[in-house]
């Protein structure tokens, strides 16, 4: 890694805190450079636009994502073990402090056509593509009924995720793990 890519990455990990106080739309080139103390030429000089920083950063906190939920869960025994594996990484994500950051930027951006929409929308497809696809390794592994949908699956998975980062960050209740975990319960035992 050259030494601009890892200044980026630096860049990109204390854009990424930023958006997850302010908003990925909140985020710009100028609360960027009073955050890092850089300069906003120089900071401009990596990203360009404000746009392109959104961009970078939803990129960025996808692939950190990717690191510290998906790729660590595949790890874990296919079917319901995995499913659990992936449900407990994706809480101990949106604990951190701000939330989930792909969780915000999707209330932010649900109106907001344009690139950074766009990208966003791929990457919740991906992750509900990914849930389905763990569900799915379940069905083949006799975890679950032959007849289950994976897609209804990953939605009803999805919205108590989304429950418990409103109950979580929102409304500040403490038993919002305990009551999510209780949700993924029930809808594994349907399965």
């Amino acid at each position: 890694m050259s030494k601009g890519e890892a200044t980026r990455g630096v860049i990109l990990d204390e854009a990424g805190r930023l958006a997850r106080r302010v908003g990925l739309c909140g985020l710009t080139i100028g609360s960027l450079a009073t955050q890092t103390g850089m300069s906003k030429s120089g900071l401009f000089a990596h990203f360009g636009s404000k746009e392109s920083l959104q961009l970078q950063v939803l990129e960025h906190s996808r692939d950190r994502f990717v690191d510290e939920v998906i790729r660590p869960a595949l790890k874990a025994p296919r079917g319901e073990p995995r499913v659990r594996d992936l449900f407990e990484r994706w809480l101990a994500w949106d604990s951190v402090e701000g939330g989930c950051p792909l969780v915000a930027a999707s209330f932010e951006l649900d109106d907001q056509p344009g690139p950074v929409r766009e990208s966003l929308v791929r990457v919740q497809r991906d992750w509900a593509d990914t849930l389905a696809t763990v569900f799915t390794s379940g069905i083949g592994e006799g975890h679950f009924r032959p007849d289950a949908d994976p897609r209804q699956f990953a939605q009803d998975v999805q919205g108590v995720m989304l429950s418990y980062h409103m109950a979580s960050r929102l409304l500040a209740d403490p038993d919002a793990a305990d009551r999510a975990r209780r949700a993924l319960d029930a809808l594994l035992a349907a399965a």
